[in-house]
């Protein structure tokens, strides 16, 4: 049983000390273009994080209107990347990809998103809102927090989002994005729409959610909830129970049910945002185009609902590449597949 809010159970030391380990890239598989799309058409081969030297630990920064919780690795005149976490996931998705990125050479931060581990909110009274331009808002207050002028943000599922949005209204802080399936940018308005049966069926716990009974059922199960949710978008990855409880911790946080439930609610158009967030929100239901430089990323079995990657290229207008990771990757792409989504920040930085 995994300590509510621990910040020192094992897993989480073993994460914090591979964060400052040192790993040596050996070889890796040539890729083939096509147009505008770069396939991965073999597995990158990376050599085994070495025994780390020296223990690592969370850091706190006040930031905005959080108190972020976050890992820090790599040279602090590094140039900067930023990893973001999706729902129902944490950190411990970066696990192999931050020590990877830091012995090339690149400053990274990977923050607990609002919701989830040691990141809290400064006063009771801020809305806990989990609509997109809340936590896009948030990552450019860690940057201003850090004095990270600008950085390449790299993420996957609401991190991804993330990504797309902070690429999109503030170009100048991104060097590039990374961003797993691809243009997720939406609206309230969109997001009214109906879809095919089919394509409903994916989203059925954003209905579940909408109800009180899907809100008190999160509450109550929300490890058991997660860890469906994992399988389901990832059905080849066979993680273990201790792989899952690492992350599991970060949902004792507790805005967490509160930000998951109003994220889905409010998509729907069930539940209000902050209004202090809707010019952000005006602007982003006009589906702007990403012109900073951005490299795709999809799984060939995400089994989690994402568009493909046809229907949204042309809203990248800047150096865009498409990569497909073949091999039985699912949804949770950094932590499947820590050496293609490590090379694709590498290869962005190099850009």
């Amino acid at each position: 049983m995994i300590e509510k809010n621990s910040l020192n159970v094992p897993g989480r030391r073993r994460f914090l000390e591979a964060a400052v380990g040192a790993f040596a890239m050996k070889q890796f598989v040539p890729t083939r273009t096509a147009e505008a799309r770069l396939i991965l058409d073999g597995p990158i081969r990376v050599a085994e994080v070495e025994a780390p030297t020296s223990p690592s630990s969370v850091k706190q920064i006040d930031a905005g209107v959080l108190n972020v919780g976050y890992v820090e690795a790599g040279p602090t005149d590094g140039p900067a990347a930023i990893l973001l976490h999706g729902w129902p996931y944490d950190i411990h998705s970066f696990g192999e990809v931050t020590p990877r990125l830091a012995s090339a050479g690149l400053r990274v931060i990977v923050p607990y998103s609002r919701g989830y581990g040691s990141t809290s909110f400064l006063s009771a009274e801020t809305p806990r809102t989990g609509q997109p331009s809340a936590l896009a808002v948030d990552t450019i207050a860690l940057m201003d927090a850090l004095k990270i002028k600008q950085a390449i943000v790299a993420g996957f599922d609401w991190g991804a989002r993330t990504a797309d949005i902070v690429g999109a209204l503030w170009p100048d802080r991104v060097k590039g994005i990374i961003s797993v399936s691809g243009y997720l940018i939406g609206s309230q308005e969109a997001g009214k729409m109906p879809l095919p049966p089919k394509a409903e069926l994916q989203w059925w716990y954003q209905y579940y959610f909408a109800t009180e009974r899907g809100r008190e059922g999160y509450a109550k199960y929300r490890r058991e909830f997660a860890e469906l949710i994992w399988r389901l978008a990832s059905p080849k990855w066979q993680f273990d129970d201790a792989t899952f409880a690492r992350s599991a911790a970060a949902f004792d946080n507790p805005d967490h049910v509160d930000i998951v439930i109003h994220n889905y609610r409010w998509r729907l158009g069930l539940a209000k945002g902050d209004p202090g967030l809707d010019a952000l929100e005006a602007r982003l239901a006009a589906a702007p185009q990403i012109n900073v430089p951005a490299i795709t990323l999809e799984g060939d079995e995400n089994g989690a609902p994402h568009p493909e990657p046809a229907a949204y290229a042309k809203k990248f207008s800047g150096k865009y590449l498409h990569r497909l990771v073949t091999g039985g990757v699912g949804h949770n792409l950094p932590q499947e597949a820590p050496e293609a989504f490590s090379q694709a920040v590498i290869d962005l930085s190099k850009s």
